[in-house]
């Protein structure tokens, strides 16, 4: 196996990142309580290749699996991979996976069947793409190796494979794979977790359950690597009408882990005995944004949307929210996290909330009083934050129609050119922390809802997925953020921790912004 040590944060500085694991000895697996959660909203699609939304990808994790994986210092891991070579020139990888490896159906998982996956999942990842365009070739040898061949060097491929954004790289078995842009209808993974079909009631619950023919790592569960050995019987995701009566219900102890606890009820969770607040700093906190269209009305004229610069300030809109300060960052001007290996605050000259100023900005541009659409979802955080920029707009002289809908009524409004201007939402900063994964800068030029293209960003991507080094990484992606200021895919609305809840007798819980089951047990 080629193994080639680099930065011990190498994956959010953008490069392909090490490999390195320590062998100990694994945990027995014994049978256990199950566990009930309240995650960040009801799992509706269940095909990890096609979204990326987080409540998808926290489901991928716990039924798939992938062929690398990340740990909490952003190295890369071999997970389902046993070893791999790379050629000298660089033009060839070749992979073998673990004996043993079962999908839950029980048959073997073969090589076949993840090139077939890989080649499903790359169509609509944008590193995937990269990766798509630079093969010549993803094939099986034998039913335990593939290759990729490739047309040059390309020093991402750990990287992409590994990657913990979504879509997720997931392996699935080839039968189930449907053509074209269809979804997956049988859910077979080969990961600790199978999905209970006859159980699932959509509205109300989910039920996965224990694989045992599911074969873990030999090293310690770090992040999203190493070895995933589970103490459970069952997790029971739970679909609940809103945060309080999910936080009532972690109260009275009928769940054991709520995902998002609310901010108006931290004070009192904190302050119950039995329960135990996870609060998290750096990358495993989130970043808001302002999405805004470029395709279509007024925000399609970049001068207008330089505006909106001057009517955002951070800890303005987490005030508002509600968020206490020990649960955000002051003020945070990097488009790739604060506090983060590509932290730079290049451009952000321009980020200062000066009304005043914004008024006389917008009568030098060409906006003449059309809508600006903002949809928000009804009772999030976001609508919060959307309504303190919607009342800012209004004073420089912006036309504003706040719509209200749920998240779903975003996601299918968000995905039409037109019938809407901007949206709020927020991200896990793990997926924010690079330019080739910010979903606002890595799909520049591409489909993606928004349709922000900058041709002076998309050259110096193309150059940052190319860099030698983590100096030239951090050289260009303080050059990327200056166009992102100019370009103006998102505005940021703050960087801040969403605290999850559990109560006390759930013991080894892994502390992250990504809910993982394995490892943990449950007390009766």
């Amino acid at each position: 196996m080629s193994l080639s040590e680099i930065s011990k944060r190498s994956l959010l500085q953008g490069g392909a990142a090490a490999l390195a694991s320590l062998a100990v000895p694994q945990a027995a697996r014994s049978a256990g309580m199950p566990l009930t959660v309240v995650l960040e909203s009801e799992v509706v699609i269940v095909d990890p290749h096609v979204t990326t939304a987080a409540i998808t990808r926290t489901f991928a994790y716990q039924v798939f699996d992938t062929l690398f994986a990340m740990d909490t210092k952003g190295m890369i891991h071999p997970q389902m991979v046993e070893s791999f070579e790379t050629a000298p020139d660089g033009l060839s990888w070749q992979f073998k996976l673990r004996d043993g490896l079962l999908w839950h159906d029980g048959a073997p998982v073969k090589a076949s069947d993840c090139t077939a996956s890989l080649k499903r999942w790359a169509r609509s990842d944008t590193l995937g793409k990269m990766l798509l365009a630079n093969a010549t070739a993803i094939e099986p040898i034998d039913d335990r190796s593939f290759r990729i061949a490739l047309k040059e060097p390309f020093p991402l491929m750990l990287d992409v494979l590994g990657k913990p954004n979504a879509p997720v790289p997931a392996m699935m078995p080839e039968r189930i794979l449907p053509q074209g842009d269809q979804r997956i209808t049988e859910i077979v993974g080969s990961g600790p977790f199978k999905f209970r079909a006859d159980a699932w009631r959509a509205g109300d619950r989910m039920v996965l359950e224990r694989f045992d023919g599911y074969k873990p790592r030999s090293e310690k569960p770090d992040f999203l690597s190493g070895g995933k050995v589970v103490n459970v019987d069952q997790i029971v995701i739970r679909a609940m009408s809103d945060d309080a009566t999910s936080a009532s219900a972690l109260i009275a102890g009928e769940i054991d882990y709520m995902q998002y606890l609310p901010f108006d009820w931290l004070g009192k969770l904190e302050g119950t005995k039995g329960l135990s607040v996870m609060a998290l700093t750096g990358v495993d906190m989130f970043q808001g944004n302002f999405r805004l269209n470029h395709a279509t009305g007024p925000l399609a004229d970049p001068a207008v949307r330089a505006v909106l610069w001057k009517l955002v300030d951070q800890a303005e809109v987490l005030q508002a929210i509600g968020i206490p300060d020990r649960y955000a960052a002051k003020s945070c001007s990097s488009f790739f996290m604060c506090d983060a290996p590509l932290s730079t605050s290049e451009g952000a000259g321009v980020a200062k909330l000066a009304v005043n100023e914004a008024r006389e900005a917008l009568k030098k541009t060409g906006y003449n009083g059309e809508p600006v659409i903002f949809l928000t979802v009804a009772g999030s955080i976001s609508q919060t934050a959307g309504s303190v920029l919607a009342d800012h707009m209004r004073k420089a002289g912006f036309t504003v129609d706040e719509q209200v809908m749920d998240w779903g009524t975003v996601l299918a409004r968000r995905a039409k050119k037109d019938g809407w201007s901007i949206f709020p939402v927020y991200a896990n900063g793990i997926d924010m922390v690079s330019p080739l994964t910010h979903f606002y800068i890595g799909n520049n030029c591409a489909d993606y809802a928004g349709w922000s293209c900058s041709p002076a960003m998309r050259d110096k991507l193309v150059a940052f997925a190319k860099a030698p080094d983590a100096a030239a990484r951090k050289r260009l992606a303080a050059e990327i953020q200056v166009e992102a200021y100019k370009d103006t895919p998102s505005v940021m609305w703050g960087q801040f921790c969403r605290p999850a809840g559990y109560r006390s007798r759930v013991k080894n819980l892994i502390q992250s912004s990504f809910p993982m089951f394995w490892q943990l047990t449950v007390e009766a």
